[in-house]
């Protein structure tokens, strides 16, 4: 039993210095770590922190005295007032006012092309009506006020053609082929104030120049001319001026031609029956070929009024769609209220 107490008593004392031991290790090993820091500090810094004075984050003396907001009882945080969900902005800009103009504006040129489409119908027939009789003799003089009146009317006069004033326009193309107009003034009887500008036809281009076409141009030799009593031509906006000085032409300017050739300002183009062989020869031969006694006055009217009013009905469709779609999130925003 003696024994047995003396040997607890051993390991007793054993274990207690083995714990002071361990107490004491850690003790230095913190100690160490504590030097080692402060020497870092100390290198970083350049000063022994001992020194410096440490820094005072807030004093009692420095805090703000104004009142805050939060201080008063009765304040109402823009948290406490619920948004608005309201539409922001106009629902339509003015967009809207441009597409509702459209389709007005396009119903009204539909109905100016119905009044047109009617106006060009009549004239055709009229045309088509001065074709179909029989030609009437050019009197010596003629009105040019009067000549809008027997547009497309078929005449006929006599007389000498002044090949010495021959004037080409062109170029001009026929079936593919480049060539000229060839405007000769008629010379009737022997008033020189009787002459009248005539349109004779197409020549190819090799056959500008007169000498080679010899059975075209006959001196002194008295022919008859048939033809239509047109109006005078009107330029577009892309033809050049012409230049009568130096003999180049590129449409009919009648006044300047008839000023130029001391003619009446009257024009009239030769017509040819439809003769396939004919043509041919005439082409061959270098002789002008005259055009068919018919109306080419375009007609797209009907075309322009089926183009408004499609326009006008596919922009009503799409403003009545514009005007009653629903509101969507998008138009939609949240707007605070601010009357606190």
């Amino acid at each position: 039993m003696a024994a047995s107490g003396s040997i607890f008593q051993c390991l007793l004392r054993t274990s207690q210095q083995s714990l002071g031991k361990r107490i004491i290790l850690q003790r230095q090993t913190a100690a160490a770590h504590a030097a080692a820091a402060t020497r870092f500090t100390t290198a970083r810094l350049g000063r022994n922190p001992a020194s410096s004075p440490r820094r005072q984050f807030t004093t009692s003396s420095t805090r703000r005295q104004t009142q805050q907001p939060g201080d008063d009882p009765n304040f109402t945080s823009i948290l406490d007032n619920p948004p608005e969900l309201v539409r922001t902005g106009r629902r339509h800009g003015k967009g809207l006012i441009i597409l509702a103009i459209i389709p007005i504006t396009a119903l009204f040129l539909g109905t100016w092309q119905v009044y047109r489409l009617k106006w060009k119908t009549d004239l055709i027939a009229k045309c088509e009506d001065r074709i179909i009789r029989d030609p009437l003799p050019l009197p010596p003089r003629v009105d040019p006020a009067a000549i809008a009146d027997f547009d497309y009317r078929r005449v006929y006069a006599e007389g000498v053609y002044r090949h010495d004033q021959e004037m080409l326009i062109g170029p001009r193309m026929r079936d593919g082929e480049q060539g000229y107009m060839v405007v000769t003034p008629l010379e009737r009887g022997d008033d020189p104030s009787s002459k009248v500008l005539v349109n004779r036809g197409w020549v190819s281009k090799k056959f500008a120049d007169q000498r080679s076409r010899p059975d075209s141009v006959k001196q002194g030799e008295k022919v008859r001319v048939e033809g239509m009593l047109r109006e005078p031509w009107k330029k577009n906006m892309f033809t050049p001026d012409n230049r009568p000085d130096i003999g180049e032409f590129y449409f009919p300017d009648v006044k300047q031609m008839a000023e130029l050739t001391g003619s009446q300002p009257v024009w009239i183009e030769q017509t040819i029956v439809p003769d396939i062989i004919t043509v041919y020869d005439y082409e061959a031969r270098g002789i002008p070929i005259g055009r068919v006694a018919e109306v080419n006055l375009r007609n797209n009217h009907a075309q322009y009024i089926f183009t408004w009013y499609g326009l006008a009905a596919a922009t009503s469709i799409m403003f009545w769609l514009v005007v009653k779609k629903p509101a969507n999130q998008i138009t939609k925003r949240v707007r605070m209220n601010k009357s606190w």
